[in-house]
């Protein structure tokens, strides 16, 4: 329930479109502390039976405390968003994100 105690640190958030998702997943990736300039597209990889996109601007490669987001394009569109060093940087995120998707 939306009530219960968290104890995870990923949170899935529904989008209502591909496009949508694929934008999420952009900004969180402008908003990263490293490879800010870069941006991430959807793309075959092994294990996966569609298309994944993934977002992580992080200082060590794979951390999972670090801002990142990832997706596979299909329906539903959900986005799994995690990590973040400080509360300003996950605001930043999902604040760019809110305005990149309110110009779709």
């Amino acid at each position: 329930s939306s009530m219960a105690k968290r104890s995870d640190i990923t949170q899935a958030i529904l989008m209502q479109s591909q496009e949508e998702l694929i934008s999420f997943v952009q900004a969180v990736q402008k908003a990263s502390p490293v490879d800010s300039q870069a941006l991430p597209y959807p793309d075959d990889m092994a294990g996966y039976d569609s298309k994944i996109i993934m977002a992580s601007g992080s200082f060590i490669q794979g951390s999972s405390i670090e801002l990142s987001a990832d997706a596979p394009l299909r329906a539903p569109y959900t986005a799994y968003f995690q990590g973040g060093l400080t509360e300003e940087s996950i605001e930043l995120a999902l604040m760019l994100a809110l305005r990149d998707m309110k110009k779709m």
